[in-house]
C-alpha cells in the first residue's frame, strides 16, 4: 500500500468517527433516546402554554428522570394544553399535591417538566391530574419584560 493511499484511508476513518460522535452527542442532547422505563403510570396537567415542550420530553423530579411526555393535546373545553405524563412504576411514591413546571436545559436547550413534591400523604397514580402547574416561559417574553423594565426606569429617571 503506497502512502497516498493510508493518508487517504486514515483522513476518512477520522471523519467517519468523527460523524458517529457528532451523531451519538446528538442523540444524548436532544433527548431522542428512548427512555424505556418499563411499565408505567399515566397521569396529566394542563398548561396554558406549553412554548415548545414535544411528545417524548423527559420528565424529571430532583434532576432525575423518571418518565416522559407521553402526549400534548388541546382541551377542547378550556383550551389549554393537556399534557399526559408516563411515570415510571418504580416511583410510586410522588405526593397527589405536586406540583409541575416546565424548564428548558440551559439558555437555549430543549424542554422539559419538573415535579416538585408536595406534602400529602396520598400519591399519584394512574388517570390523577395534577392541578399545580406552571407554564413555559418563553424568551421572547423574557426579553419584552427585560426591555419594557429598562426603558421605564430609564424613562422615570430622567424626568427627576
Amino acid at each position: 500500500m503506497n502512502p497516498r493511499r493510508s493518508y487517504a484511508a486514515g483522513t476518512g476513518l477520522f471523519i467517519l468517527l468523527g460523524f458517529a460522535a457528532l451523531a451519538y452527542l446528538a442523540t444524548q442532547t436532544t433527548s431522542l433516546v428512548n427512555f424505556d422505563s418499563g411499565p408505567s403510570y399515566d397521569v396529566t396537567a394542563e398548561f396554558t402554554s406549553v412554548g415548545g415542550l414535544k411528545d417524548r420530553a423527559p420528565v424529571k423530579m430532583a434532576g432525575v428522570r423518571i418518565g416522559t411526555v407521553k402526549s400534548i393535546t388541546l382541551d377542547q373545553k378550556s383550551l389549554d394544553a393537556k399534557v399526559t405524563l408516563a411515570i415510571a412504576d418504580r416511583y410510586n411514591q410522588i405526593p397527589a399535591d405536586s406540583y409541575a413546571k416546565i424548564m428548558t436545559s440551559g439558555l437555549l436547550g430543549d424542554q422539559f417538566i419538573s415535579l416538585s413534591p408536595g406534602g400529602s400523604p396520598d400519591n399519584l397514580k394512574n388517570g390523577s391530574v395534577i392541578a399545580n402547574t406552571q407554564s413555559a416561559l418563553q424568551l421572547e417574553d423574557l426579553i419584552g419584560k427585560f426591555l419594557t423594565s429598562g426603558g421605564s426606569k430609564s424613562a422615570s429617571g430622567s424626568s427627576k
